[in-house]
């Protein structure tokens, strides 16, 4: 029998819950445990069966390390374990700073001769895999994405760190043609000022270029729903011949999707060179389990 991967999953909140249910549909993954802040303190009882710790150096042979933390906090757990020798994969989110984090961990996996994935959520990621297909059929012409309605992991948690923030909720509303509205709910701490902290969400970075209207509710919980999605579309030109269109749709649980290619990702990231990769860059049958002969009769 075939050895099993062995993944440690860094982070538990809604990301890293979903990924540990990847993990476990997955025929040819092993959860090696979770990593934790607080390690095994206040143990949630799904996790009876794992090992649950402060740092990854507690843990054994592990293969690889899927990061379900905070986008600004991805590049140190990443160099970190890296450093130690494991794989890593992660779903980064804010665009235009990839290039700088490529750069970044693609030096420590090259010296410590191993690989890392990078932005390897559903956008960036899958999505980011058919804007480069779309772009590819039609070299010339425009695309547009546009996400929602739903919850944006990525904002919410950026949201959750503000000063005065007790609990939050970012709904991403696509005005058309890439244009997006955020809506962000919020319960403010005791103490604080809700026009203050409105201010301090809407100057934030992932806020800053997006038209964004911050709502106080007495209860974050009664309005979420972690449902979303995108519309792609492209049109272009293939060769000479104009008006090809093309369109991409799908409806989605936001951490549920990302967890499952996070754990895509990990296997991928196994069958690379020493460096650090976007989803685009990898082989998509490197996504998959079995034989991969077996894979391209039957996909290709």
């Amino acid at each position: 029998m075939e050895k099993k991967i062995r993944a440690a999953v860094v982070g538990y909140g809604n990301i890293g819950r979903y990924t540990v249910e990847a993990l476990e549909a997955a025929p040819d993954f092993e959860v090696a445990g979770i990593v934790r802040r607080q390690g095994a303190a206040n143990k949630p009882a799904e996790l009876a069966a794992y090992e649950v710790v402060g740092d990854i150096s507690e843990l054994r042979n592990v293969d690889v390390a899927i990061l379900a933390t905070p986008t600004r906090k991805v590049e140190e757990y990443a160099r970190q374990i890296l450093a130690k020798g494991i794989y890593t994969v992660d779903s980064f989110d804010i665009h235009g700073q990839i290039v700088d984090l490529r750069r970044s961990l693609g030096e420590v996996a090259k010296a410590h001769g191993v690989a890392a994935i990078i932005s390897a959520g559903w956008d960036p990621g899958s999505d980011s895999v058919v804007r480069v297909l779309l772009q590819a059929i039609a070299p010339k012409g425009v695309s547009y994405t546009n996400f929602g309605p739903g919850m944006s992991m990525g904002h919410t948690v950026a949201v959750k760190a503000i000063e005065g923030v007790k609990a939050a909720l970012s709904m991403t509303i696509p005005t058309g043609q890439g244009i997006h509205r955020r809506m962000v709910y919020v319960e403010v701490e005791d103490g604080y000022e809700f026009d203050k902290v409105a201010a301090d969400i809407k100057a934030d970075a992932y806020f800053a270029s997006d038209e964004t209207h911050v709502i106080e509710v007495p209860c974050v919980d009664d309005v979420i729903d972690m449902g979303h999605g995108v519309n792609m579309v492209r049109k272009g030109v293939s060769g000479r011949t104009q008006n090809q269109l093309f369109e991409f749709n799908m409806k989605i649980n936001n951490p549920a999707l990302t967890g499952q290619v996070l754990v895509c990702a990990a296997r991928a990231a196994l069958k690379q060179r020493p460096g650090c990769y976007v989803l685009p860059e990898v082989p998509m049958l490197d996504l998959l389990p079995g034989d991969r002969e077996e894979n391209i009769r039957h996909l290709v």
